[in-house]
């Protein structure tokens, strides 16, 4: 039932995308698509999760200093959001479970582009005091891509994407050989990427996986499992969405950091 429902939103959303491919700018025909989305976004995760565009903030960043912007921010809906008008707004890196960059095509320069955003929101602090987590909880921000349009293999993608890590220098390392090793480790770019109708290419530190151990142990060199069933894409990336915001944690923020660097004048302690 999930499958057959997801499948068809999935083939709606390429057949929505084709109205706006006549439009003369890039931008008419990214914002669209980025919209659909949203809506498909909004409709289906759970309460818990809200849905918004900006950019991030943590408790080192600066004003005016150059940051991300975010086509899509999924941030827990009991935290608050900083306004910055005409529909965008900052978020605290606490709040953020994950976002999304929504490419109308998927080559080279826009994957290049997602893998240092990825990079950078990684790299973000989030100030936590943790008294218990019951389920998953993801060990950082969790980067995922979503194409309208890709290279026909994943073979290529896949390729691009170790390239421009290995340009930054990140994910390096191998991963640990079991499952229950991997989920904790932090990856430090694109934890997914979701080509609709052809494929997705998946970073293997998720509770939800198709690989087992014993394949691990004879691929010990692979970070990702890669699924080319031409459908089911958005169903996996729903399903990750929906582990990622359903653990029960007594999680609290420290929001003192926020304080650190700011001066006040007229500050008292009164008897």
């Amino acid at each position: 039932m999930l499958k057959t429902h997801l499948d068809a939103v999935e083939e709606t959303l390429l057949a929505t995308s084709r109205i706006p491919a006549n439009a003369g700018h890039t931008l008419h025909r990214g914002t669209p698509r980025e919209a659909f989305i949203k809506e498909f976004l909004v409709s289906h995760l759970a309460s818990s999760l809200a849905v918004g565009t900006g950019e991030i903030i943590d408790s080192k960043s600066l004003p005016r200093e150059k940051r991300n912007q975010h086509d899509i921010v999924i941030y827990k809906a009991n935290y608050p959001r900083i306004d910055l008008g005409g529909g965008v707004n900052a978020f605290l890196a606490e709040s953020v479970v994950a976002t999304i960059e929504v490419k109308s095509v998927l080559n080279r320069e826009e994957l290049g582009k997602a893998v240092k955003s990825a990079r950078n929101t990684k790299n973000l602090i989030q100030n936590f005091h943790t008294v218990f987590v019951a389920g998953h909880l993801p060990p950082n921000i969790l980067s995922y891509v979503v194409a309208y349009d890709a290279p026909q293999k994943a073979t290529t993608v896949h390729h691009w994407l170790l390239e421009e890590e290995r340009i930054l220098n990140i994910n390096q390392k191998r991963l640990p050989p079991t499952f229950n090793e991997r989920i904790s480790v932090k990856n430090e770019g694109i934890d997914g990427i979701f080509c609709l109708g052809k494929y997705s290419i998946v970073f293997d530190n998720s509770p939800m996986s198709f690989v087992t151990d014993d394949f691990r142990k004879i691929y010990p060199q692979s970070k990702r499992w890669v699924i080319e069933e031409g459908n089911g894409n958005l169903m996996i990336l729903f399903l990750l969405l929906t582990q990622a915001g359903a653990n029960l944690t007594a999680q609290f923020p420290e929001m003192g950091p926020y304080l650190k660097g700011v001066q006040i004048q007229n500050g008292y302690l009164w008897p």
